[in-house]
């Protein structure tokens, strides 16, 4: 070793891999480093890597599934040790292997010297990211402004995330071009052809037909209700996610029952709720702002989504794609909704909440339910900060699809590019569109602002982002602002405006909830509830069915 050089630890790890349906697929044994005790400057510069945004992953799927694009998975094998290191780093023997040469084994005489970015290093996963984008760079690929694990070309488009890949291309000559380029190209990446897409980090894709396809997690469902200790054939279910009174401290409340760790069923509940389950997603908020001191009241909650997790173990997301419409944005807010007589020297609970969905060609990407980090002061204050951060997210899902249609040379209405906004609250719109700040608005901070530009008005026609009026009933983002009664459930999965909202048909799960045999919605048309009756309009519905 040079003078002055330091050593790390070596490690193994040990670790079942499953099936996204719960079945053991292997075992594995990982030899790693201890990248803790790595000297930031001497042994390692650069740590951070991207992974691809799930909102890049459901726009480019329903891309795909718009025009007819070909699909394709592979998984990089031990993907961090074919990256190069390009800083010396020296590690100990790991546990159980031992020089023959070795005569005193408190005496050290041999250490490793590490040529590959070995898992455990602080910078394996950027030395991995770095060989990937070049190697992806030097096949003529463009990496995208928005999501820098994005890749296209002219006739190809490849998403990253670490060693899990997605390729989409006109046709399968395309993607298994690429394929061998990687495999026998001078970089020698090592890799698994998985075929067609199925599964991508544990959520499970199903096609349906040419226009439709769903997103489940069944497996981490009933992971969740085994967890939480909840039987499915005698637990009785929940027609809602989430009750009344919003949950608050509950300081005075009796402490928790149940073994199981709180902050592992929110977790698992997070994860779920933001790859497939959006109508939960306002219930775990709730509950994940106290996992810190968590009482009784907050594992009531907890369990309250286990039960309601019950009837719909399978359910996921329905996608149905429809070219006619662009990038549309439900955005809603509830002002200071969670105050409560009862914990009313709590600030957080003057907070208000945002809540937004984006849908692109008739399909949700993107949706959100969280407290406004700055107090209100108005209605109007709050649906305006909840618009702006609804923005945020929207604006670079616009540009991600002005790129695409820019290198890859796809038929792309040109609705596609301009964002539509519902909001249902007029003195948002009217603040939005004008360039004034009276009196009762001038106090709102200039980074609420950032949109003003884009808005298309009488005098900015060539605005890019439109803003319509939305009554309260047909408005998507409700659910992620206040908790949704068992009346009012059937009014948001069966209303007069869901042919935009049919994620949330395929989501509850109106056939467990509803007692159906059958629910297929398709432009406002019920077929086949239960055998005695085919019906046209939802409000012809009998009454004992609702």
């Amino acid at each position: 070793m040079p003078v002055g050089a330091r050593t790390i630890m070596a490690i193994w790890s040990f670790k079942r891999k499953r099936f996204p349906y719960g079945l053991l697929n292997k075992h594995k044994a990982r030899l790693c480093a201890h990248g803790g005790q790595q000297t930031w400057g001497q042994d390692y510069w650069d740590t951070y890597a991207p992974v691809v945004q799930w909102a890049s992953v459901r726009l480019l799927l329903i891309v795909a599934k718009i025009h007819k694009l070909e699909s394709n998975s592979i998984d990089f094998v031990l993907a961090f040790p074919q990256a190069d290191l390009d800083i010396p780093v020296y590690m100990e023997l790991p546990a159980g292997i031992t020089p023959e040469d070795e005569i005193d084994a408190n005496r050290r005489r041999f250490v490793l010297r590490l040529n590959k970015s070995l898992y455990g290093l602080k910078n394996a996963s950027f030395n991995w990211f770095e060989k990937l984008r070049c190697g992806l760079d030097e096949r003529g690929f463009v990496q995208s402004f928005v999501d820098k694990c994005v890749f296209y070309r002219d006739d190809c488009i490849v998403l990253t995330y670490v060693d899990d890949c997605i390729i989409l291309g006109k046709d399968m000559a395309v993607v298994d071009s690429l394929i061998q380029s990687l495999k026998n190209g001078e970089e020698n990446f090592e890799l698994t052809d998985e075929g067609s897409i199925d599964k991508y980090l544990g959520v499970l894709i199903k096609d349906i037909d040419e226009n439709t396809f769903e997103m489940s997690q069944p497996f981490l469902i009933r992971r969740i209700i085994q967890f939480l200790s909840l039987d499915e054939s005698k637990t009785r279910g929940r027609p809602t996610p989430v009750g009344k009174p919003l949950l608050n401290r509950d300081l005075d409340e009796a402490p928790r029952k149940h073994p199981w760790l709180y902050r592992g069923a929110v977790g698992m509940l997070s994860y779920l709720t933001n790859r497939v389950r959006p109508e939960i997603q306002m219930a775990v908020h709730q509950t994940a702002r106290f996992s810190a001191n968590p009482m009784r009241s907050h594992e009531l909650a907890i369990m309250r989504i286990g039960r309601y997790l019950v009837d719909s173990p399978d359910k996921g997301i329905i996608y149905t794609v429809d070219k006619s419409k662009g990038l549309e944005v439900y955005v809603d807010a509830d002002f200071a909704g969670a105050w409560q007589a009862a914990d009313a020297t709590n600030a957080e609970n003057v907070l208000s909440r945002t809540g937004y969905v984006i849908c692109y060609a008739n399909c949700t990407i993107l949706w959100c339910s969280k407290l406004q980090t700055e107090i209100a002061l108005s209605t109007a204050e709050a649906e305006y900060i909840a618009l702006s951060q609804a923005l945020r997210e929207a604006i670079p899902l616009q540009n991600l699809t002005k790129e695409i249609s820019c290198v890859f040379p796809l038929y792309l209405p040109t609705t596609s590019f301009n964002l539509t906004v519902h909001e249902d609250n007029l003195s948002t719109i009217a603040m939005a569109e004008s360039l004034k700040f009276t009196p009762r608005t001038k106090h709102i901070a200039i980074k609420y602002h950032h949109f003003r530009s884009r808005i298309k008005t009488t005098y900015n026609p060539s605005g890019d982002i439109e803003l319509k009026y939305v009554s309260t009933k047909k408005q998507l983002a409700d659910i992620f602002t206040n908790p949704v009664d068992e009346g009012t459930l059937p009014s948001l999965l069966c209303g007069d405006y869901f042919a935009v909202g049919e994620w949330i048909i395929g989501t509850f799960g109106c056939d467990s909830y509803f007692g159906y045999d059958t629910l297929i919605v398709t432009n406002m048309i019920f077929a086949k509830l239960c055998d005695a009756y085919a019906l046209s309009d939802i409000h012809s519905l009998p009454r004992e069915y609702l």
